[in-house]
């Protein structure tokens, strides 16, 4: 499946949707996952989304009646912003092997559903959506504008990354021409933070390892941290990026352990270096700027391994 006619076609030959969004579930996924249940029922198709159990708070009131928490047999599965079945989040596990449709800008998407929709040339999987939707000949609301608005800002950071193009822009463009109220969700998104998510950066910083003159930045964000501090999901949004706001960092990684005995790793990277290849050695994918995987372990010996990884990259450690 090349084209968004395609998936366009595919879904109205079809009905009785269940929609699902990866583990840890951001603004696009989430965002991706409104949209395309409000366009589908918007064509009188029975659509629903998969009740990720972590969702974020901030985005749960535009989920309001469109959420179900049963696995729901003869349904027709569709992944979102999904590059893999390793995403799918807790609980979601019956879903493996059933996955009829996957619409998915990443790369490292590994093919596992029975139909799949790819274009890695989009900054974002709402940018991909929208076409679909255009497709469809949906007449965009409001909030399905604004769902898509939300994928493709916090994909890109605000507009503020490398992956965003003017495809971005005019998609962007567009859910304000359908009537998205953008203002008071960049405040939302990426101005207000809580005391916790400032003090979590302050202790980020103190305790960050600095590698290769400063060119590589590796903080290690205990679980037993985040519950100190008090800090919320929300409060860890875009935490992965933290590293790179540091002068002369070209590769930042944010390690977790909120899981017991497995480590996350989160890795962002300056232009020239790949994120996704790195994250790949340890199983994981996604871009080139930013990507992201999971191994068993410790944070220290994670983050060992990720530096055994790193230094097997000569243009880095020259």
């Amino acid at each position: 499946m090349k084209r968004p006619e395609e998936a366009a076609q595919w879904l109205k030959a079809r009905d009785h949707f269940l929609i699902l969004t990866h583990v840890r579930p951001d603004g696009d996924t989430t965002g991706c996952a409104i949209a395309l249940c409000l366009g589908l029922r918007s064509l009188g198709k029975d659509a629903w989304i998969w009740e990720n159990p972590q969702f974020s708070p901030r985005f749960l009131p535009r989920m309001e009646g469109l959420l179900r928490r049963d696995t729901a047999e003869n349904a027709t599965i569709v992944a979102v912003d999904m590059a893999t079945e390793s995403l799918l989040p807790k609980g979601g596990e019956d879903f493996a092997g059933r996955f009829q449709l996957c619409i998915d800008h990443h790369p490292s998407n590994t093919f596992y559903a029975a139909d799949t929709l790819l274009d890695a040339s989009c900054a974002g999987c709402g940018e991909l959506l929208y076409q679909v939707l255009t497709a469809l000949e949906v007449e965009v609301t409001p909030a399905m504008a604004e769902a898509i608005y939300i994928a493709i800002s916090t994909d890109t950071g605000c507009f503020r990354f490398s992956n965003t193009s003017a495809q971005t822009f005019a998609t962007a463009a567009a859910c304000v021409g359908h009537g998205a109220d953008i203002a008071p969700i960049n405040r939302q998104l990426f101005e207000i933070k809580t005391r916790g998510r400032l003090e979590l950066e302050s202790r980020m910083m103190a305790e960050m390892d600095f590698y290769c003159g400063g060119a590589v930045a590796i903080c290690c964000l205990p679980q037993k941290l985040v519950e100190q501090l008090g800090v919320t999901e929300d409060d860890l949004d875009s935490i992965s990026g933290f590293p790179r706001t540091i002068e002369g960092v070209l590769v930042g990684a944010v390690l977790r352990d909120s899981e017991p005995g497995r480590v996350k790793f989160s890795v962002r990277t300056a232009a020239g270096f790949n994120a996704s290849a790195y994250c790949g050695a340890l199983g994981g994918g996604g871009h080139a700027a930013a990507a992201g995987a999971a191994i068993d372990g410790t944070l220290e010996e994670g983050k060992a391994r990720l530096l055994e990884i790193l230094r097997r990259d000569k243009s880095l450690w020259k």
